[in-house]
């Protein structure tokens, strides 16, 4: 399990406002908060811009050194608000750990290596989950979870609960899949066409039994599939 990088950052200390903050942004500045439970009043700063980019650059769980008017804290960045046109940061939240308090984040999950089913049948690899939220101590809080596919073959699939976990306790679903490796698309295509086939021939089959123990078929059971919606149904008006 990875630990987290570990940032320094320097803030100034700020008024508070819409105008303030709009001056500070101009100034290549963002407008931030200081937060926790061991802190009895908020401390509102500002950092530069680019100091933020660096953090956010990096698709990990960052911790930072952050000091503000000579006090140091160790922080978590645990929100920031961005422009929806621009996409510009326009507010940051850092929360302050408290070593006997636990906290809730999003730790992302990373995959490495190739599937040997990738690597020798030519299958695909899925991803559906690539966050997880887990509750843990700020001492082994986990950079990332990282899964190595490379023993993978077609059809494997790797869950929340084989995630290394110890001393965590994970949020979400325990069975919840990760990753799964599939077949190719040809493959996966024929196994669809054949499964769509079986209906038919179990339906013929049964047929075939009615008959042969003398049972008369049911008159109107055709035209029957029309209540359904499969058969002449008529189009919704748009």
């Amino acid at each position: 399990m990875k630990q987290p990088n570990i940032f320094e950052l320097e803030g100034a200390e700020r008024e508070l406002g819409k105008k303030v903050s709009k001056n500070l942004r101009s100034e290549l500045r963002i407008p931030a908060v200081l937060y926790g439970p061991k802190v009895k009043e908020n401390v509102h700063f500002s950092i530069l811009e680019s100091d933020l980019e660096k953090i956010l650059s990096i698709g990990e769980t960052k911790l930072q050194k952050l000091t503000v008017n000579g006090n140091e804290y160790e922080t978590l960045l645990k929100n920031v608000e961005f422009d929806p046109v621009t996409d510009r940061a326009l507010h940051a939240d850092f929360y302050v750990l408290d070593p006997k308090t636990p906290v809730t984040l999003r730790v992302p999950i990373k995959l490495t290596g190739t599937s040997r089913g990738v690597r020798e049948s030519g299958g695909r690899v899925f991803q559906p989950l690539r966050i997880v939220r887990v509750r843990v101590l700020p001492e082994i809080i986990p950079a990332v979870f990282q899964v190595d596919i490379s023993d993978l073959d077609i059809g494997d699939s790797v869950h929340v609960s084989e995630l290394e976990m110890e001393g965590i306790i994970p949020l979400d679903d325990p069975s919840r899949t990760i990753v799964t490796i599939a077949p190719p698309k040809s493959e996966e295509l024929f196994t669809s066409s054949l499964e769509e086939e079986e209906p038919l021939e179990e339906e013929l089959l049964e047929g075939e039994e009615a008959l042969a123990e003398g049972e008369e078929p049911v008159e109107g059971e055709e035209g029957a599939e029309g209540e359904d919606g499969a058969e002449g149904e008529e189009e919704p008006k748009k």
